[in-house]
């Protein structure tokens, strides 16, 4: 200080220091989230096809399809699926839809597919392969998760190489094994409705079957809508009821999506 400022400062008392310069926090850089991609597979009898799908289930990669081989094993749809996750690139978990029942990630039939199915985990299985979360479900209840309202009572079938079924009461999915159930003449609705049939009966006598097994199906569930997906479905050739309506095959990948937001009771396999 000068000379003359020292003289003003009264004796005894402190000189004040300059105040401390305070530094401001650094604004915290606000980063966008990432967003989350699946890679959506739905296994077949006849062939296998995948495609990676964005969060809002928008297909971000052309699907790619791989023939069932003869007698599918475990092995051989394991490598059917790392080879179509390899050609479809990145994604951050794996969705998959199994032609059989299947109970936190364990299957227990596939009457369609090879030998070696019976208490087999595939999920654990995938995940080893692929490093990702993977969560697997029977192919129909994906495909009704891809097509359902989530309002009232809704039956979902599927006309494939068998005959997939799943009931969704106010979008709670409650998976069916229909296909194994009798229904005309002694015989199962696969028996009557699968691929066999389908190329044993032919195009106007499986229609005829199939329209037989609409009505019986309205009288069992009492639905509010049926859906019908699978492979067979376009070549329906009759009008449907109202509440009938046929579904796109896509509805089996894109309700890879809607897997991850499912929750369904745990099932315990007796």
């Amino acid at each position: 200080m000068k000379e003359e400022q020292l003289a003003k400062i009264p004796a005894g008392k402190p000189v004040a220091k300059p105040a401390a310069v305070v530094k401001l926090p650094t604004p915290a850089t606000t980063s966008v989230p990432k967003s989350t991609t699946t890679l959506a597979v739905d296994v077949g009898g006849t062939g296998i096809k995948a495609a990676v799908l964005d969060e809002k289930g928008k297909m971000i990669t052309e699907r790619q399809k791989i023939k069932t081989p003869h007698n599918a094993t475990p092995k051989k749809v394991i490598a059917i699926i790392q080879e179509l996750a390899k050609m479809a690139g990145e994604f951050d978990r794996a969705s998959i839809g199994f032609p059989g029942v299947i109970k936190n990630g364990v299957v227990y039939t596939a009457a369609n597919l090879g030998k070696g199915w019976k208490a087999f985990n595939l999920e654990k299985a995938l995940k080893k392969e692929l490093k990702v979360p993977v969560r697997i479900a029977n192919d129909a209840d994906v495909q009704g998760l891809g097509c359902v309202t989530g309002h009232g009572v809704e039956l979902v079938i599927t006309l494939g190489t068998g005959f997939g079924s799943v009931l969704f009461v106010d979008g709670h999915r409650i998976h069916l094994e229909l296909g194994h159930h009798p229904f005309h003449n002694g015989k199962t609705y696969e028996d009557e409705l699968g691929i066999k049939a389908f190329r044993k009966k032919g195009k106007k006598k499986w229609n005829r079957i199939l329209g037989a097994a609409i009505d019986e199906l309205s009288k069992t569930f009492n639905y509010d809508r049926l859906y019908i997906g699978g492979g067979n479905a376009p070549t329906i050739d009759f009008k449907l009821p109202e509440n009938v309506k046929i579904v796109s095959n896509t509805d089996g990948l894109l309700g890879g999506i809607k897997l991850w937001q499912d929750q369904p009771v745990a099932q315990k396999a007796s």
